[in-house]
């Protein structure tokens, strides 16, 4: 039986589990004070026909889902995104044999923005906030064709900033969050590239050719009314994305990560006297005589 965890977060985010809930089994992990989970996770999860729910959270939640305890049942893959704990123990039991495979190392959580002059500080400074609040170790940068957006930038966060319920950590994940001033649109496009991010926004004039030449993006935003919080909820993506740069060599979660697929041959007498010639002389090449035999021993023997 394939079961999964989901790791939680300093939030209820009822969309990871609608995101991440395709199996049999699911382990809820919201760091809520009392035995009762968030109720809107709680929800999310009934109607997503999950049967089993642990109120676990934590490295040692990935820990409990991959080797099995007292209580909890080894899975066979865990899935979701988390903060740096959980994405280190992912990755920790998905090198073990005894332990369990995982969908991506997913979090903390990362936007990127290419601006060019004409985009709007406001629109700017609001989709990295975005993506700061999630938690001090989230990451924001801004990569930008013009200097004196990036001043603007700058202004518009502290102006925002007082509006927010969770300003003091947003304001840790900005502490280590950089604007990167390019001369080019192409240059900052090769940035990105670079850095490969969980999120990408293009608050450029005319967004749609940067498409091409991007290459490494868990997920792409286009235009200036296409906030990161659309992917988040309910644009159609899902939000469970490659971080740390993972985006060079993994895609966002889909349906084929909760998939296994196996191959089929079965052949002919006649079948094998049309493919044995190639497999016998690619067997041979490679020094392998039991392999050509088992070929050449049934071309031989009576119809």
């Amino acid at each position: 039986m394939h079961r999964a965890v989901r790791p939680g977060a300093s939030t209820g985010m009822p969309r990871g589990t609608l995101y991440t809930t395709s199996l049999e089994l699911h382990a809820e992990s919201r760091h809520r004070a009392g035995r009762r989970g968030d109720p809107a996770v709680l929800v999310a999860a009934t109607r997503a026909g999950v049967t089993d729910i642990y109120k676990v959270g934590g490295a040692q939640a990935v820990a409990a889902m991959a080797y099995g305890t007292e209580s909890v049942p080894k899975v066979g893959k865990i899935f979701g995104p988390g903060n740096s704990w959980v994405t280190c123990a992912k990755t920790l039991v998905s090198a073990d044999p005894e332990g369990a495979a995982i969908d991506m190392p997913a979090g903390p959580s990362e936007v990127l923005v290419i601006a060019d002059d004409e985009a709007s500080a406001e629109f700017v400074a609001s989709d990295l906030l975005a993506q700061a609040e999630h938690g001090v170790d989230s990451q924001v940068l801004l990569v930008s064709t013009s200097a004196r957006l990036g001043a603007a930038v700058v202004q518009e966060i502290e102006t925002q900033l007082a509006t927010l319920s969770r300003a003091d950590i947003a304001r840790g994940a900005l502490a280590n969050s950089r604007i990167v001033t390019v001369n080019s649109l192409d240059e900052a496009v090769a940035v990105s590239n670079q850095y490969a991010p969980e999120h990408l926004i293009l608050q450029v004039a005319n967004p749609r050719p940067l498409l091409a030449s991007i290459r490494n993006a868990g997920s792409v935003f286009v235009g200036q009314w296409t906030p990161e919080s659309v992917g988040d909820y309910c644009s159609g993506t899902n939000h469970v994305l490659p971080t740390y740069g993972f985006a060079t060599t993994y895609s966002g979660l889909s349906v084929d990560h909760f998939m296994r697929h196996m191959t089929i041959q079965e052949l002919t007498r006649e079948g094998l006297e049309n493919l044995g010639d190639a497999v016998v002389t690619l067997a041979d090449l490679e020094g392998l005589d039991a392999h050509a035999a088992a070929v050449s021993r049934r071309l031989r023997s009576p119809a």
